[in-house]
């Protein structure tokens, strides 16, 4: 179940966080005003809306190919007429067990959003804020937040990868999952009509701001 809803685990642990680093970068490295600011902070936040676009769309194709490609198997009685079924939700009703081609939705979830994890937590390389400062616990305690969350998503994953789905469903989901971080994050992100790589967005060598500790 709690991988079930991972997006949304993930989702409200990157709301807060993204908002508040970008809105802090934006007001003290690149002084942008507090209108700027806002606007920058809201254009980072769409990721999160692409990143539900993903998932909806992903998980809904993968029901849609289990559905398409799948038989129920029923125990009933031989003399009874046999019943077709269209979907496996059709066939669980009737205690069967449907047999189709099960994309594994965990495998491509649980990367997905270890992948956007790690994206999104290197904007701590470019904010420098004050040792005693309120903010600074707030952020520190999302980031640990978020580091926690991925490692009981790497956790879940093998977890996937020893238990459940066959290799080609694994390593499917697996491809969908880096596909979908590719196309965003090394592709469409930096472009300018996007939500837009995490500030300073700038080459991870050539970043000069660090995050003291």
């Amino acid at each position: 179940y709690f991988v079930k809803v991972a997006w949304a685990w993930t989702f409200w642990l990157l709301l807060p966080f993204i908002a508040v680093t970008t809105y802090q970068l934006a007001e003290s490295e690149f002084l942008y005003g507090p209108t700027k600011s806002v606007l920058t902070v809201l254009r980072r936040l769409s990721a999160l809306l692409v990143g539900t676009a993903v998932w909806y769309v992903c998980t809904g194709l993968f029901m849609y190919i289990e559905n398409l490609t799948g038989m129920c198997s029923t125990s009933g009685k031989l003399s009874e007429p046999r019943r077709l079924y269209a979907t496996k939700q059709e066939c669980h009703q009737d205690n069967g067990i449907w047999n189709g081609f099960d994309i594994s939705g965990h495998c491509f979830l649980l990367s997905y959003c270890a992948l956007m994890i790690v994206e999104e937590v290197a904007v701590l390389e470019g904010l420098s804020i004050d040792q005693n400062s309120k903010l600074r616990v707030v952020i520190n305690g999302l980031f640990v937040s978020l580091c926690f969350l991925t490692m009981i998503w790497v956790f879940m994953f093998l977890c996937t990868a020893v238990y459940f789905h066959d290799l080609s469903q694994k390593l499917l989901g697996v491809l969908i999952g880096l596909s979908a971080w590719y196309g965003t994050y090394r592709f469409w992100y930096l472009k300018p009509f996007s939500p837009g790589l995490p500030l300073p967005n700038i080459p991870f060598s050539s970043k000069k701001y660090s995050y003291s500790r």
